[in-house]
């Protein structure tokens, strides 16, 4: 439930392994020349040949890459020239898919997507918005991270206030592991450690105006479902598992991306006081024909809590399919050469 102390009288707001699917950033790890065809000798016996630049996947990189072509100098040497093969351009791809969304007047919705095999990420929006109950993940993530430092395991009454955090969003408990953790100067302590920067922790007691942006939630994300994170592996699928049993009523969200029920999320739902507007939030991981993905959708100023579902599930479907789709055609184009 989303507290009063966090959210102005708004109404309320594990432990499975995933390591084979941990985003990559990372570049071509090998490059291994095929010869293609002996197309011709010279008086001197050269080939020509061509070489393709793939990755540990056998696949093209989606980054600007160069595909060498062969060509013969006037000694009859062979030589590889090459060709710069344009990249694709995630974030205008995101931003079209966004922007086919209908967001209703005064709102605002901005996303973050990241596939987990390849890498490649994307943004639009780069507003800060109330984290709402989103936050907890954040939380529970710094209270992991401190416990780290101290070489100690949570204690039965911090794991009792994890569960009901994140899977019912129960908001006195995470109040008390809020006050736990330092409030904000621990959580923006952690988050500088984690990568964060445009995340600022709320005043007080008030855990649910943290402001952040869906470029920060990606990277949280990846300290939960990442290779390259400050948790431990076991930290990490702890509340990996608790993002996947969350509670029916709350599996809204970017699930709506999801085939079936192939993800793990946490949601964040508040009324602000001061207008009677919602915001609306959802991030989290979900798989998508056999791909993982990480996404963070955030939304403001519309008029109920269902508008804001409603606006957080089209804005999460159109961001994965702008990835979805383009690696389908990527894939058919390929195949047509």
């Amino acid at each position: 439930m989303e507290s009063p102390r966090a959210t102005s009288g708004a109404p309320r707001a594990p432990r499975g392994r995933r390591r084979a699917h941990r985003p990559r950033r990372r570049a071509l790890l090998y490059t291994s020349l095929a010869l293609v065809a002996a197309v011709g000798a010279t008086a001197a016996g050269a080939v020509y040949v061509k070489a393709h630049a793939r990755d540990n996947n056998g696949a093209v990189s989606s980054a600007a890459s160069s595909s060498p072509s062969s060509s013969a100098s006037a000694n009859g040497e062979a030589s590889v020239e090459p060709v710069t093969e344009p990249a694709v351009d995630r974030d205008a791809l995101l931003g079209k898919a966004l922007k086919t969304v209908t967001v209703p007047s005064g709102a605002k919705v901005s996303a973050a997507v990241l596939d987990l095999d390849s890498g490649d990420s994307a943004a639009y929006g780069d507003s800060a918005f109330d984290t709402a109950s989103i936050v907890k993940v954040d939380i529970l993530a710094t209270l992991l991270l401190q416990a780290q430092d101290a070489g100690r395991h949570l204690t039965a009454a911090e794991r009792a206030y994890a569960t009901k955090m994140i899977e019912n969003s129960d908001n006195t408990s995470a109040s008390e592991l809020w006050d736990i953790i330092g409030q904000a100067a621990g959580l923006d302590a952690a988050n500088k450690r984690f990568g964060l920067t445009g995340t600022e922790g709320g005043d007080g007691a008030l855990w649910g105006l943290t402001q952040t942006t869906a470029a920060d939630q990606l990277i949280l994300l990846q300290q939960v479902f990442g290779d390259d994170s400050k948790l431990s592996e076991a930290s990490q699928a702890y509340v990996q598992g608790l993002m996947k049993a969350v509670e029916s009523d709350q599996r809204w969200g970017v699930s709506a991306a999801a085939d079936g029920s192939e993800f793990a999320l946490k949601n964040g739902w508040l009324a602000r006081s001061t207008t009677g507007l919602w915001d609306v939030n959802s991030i989290g991981r979900v798989t998508v024909g056999g791909t993982d993905y990480l996404v963070a959708v955030l939304s403001k100023g519309t008029v109920s809590q269902a508008r804001g579902i409603s606006l957080v599930e089209a804005a999460a479907k159109a961001a994965v399919g702008s990835f979805t789709d383009a690696d389908s055609s990527s894939g058919s184009a390929s195949a047509s050469q």
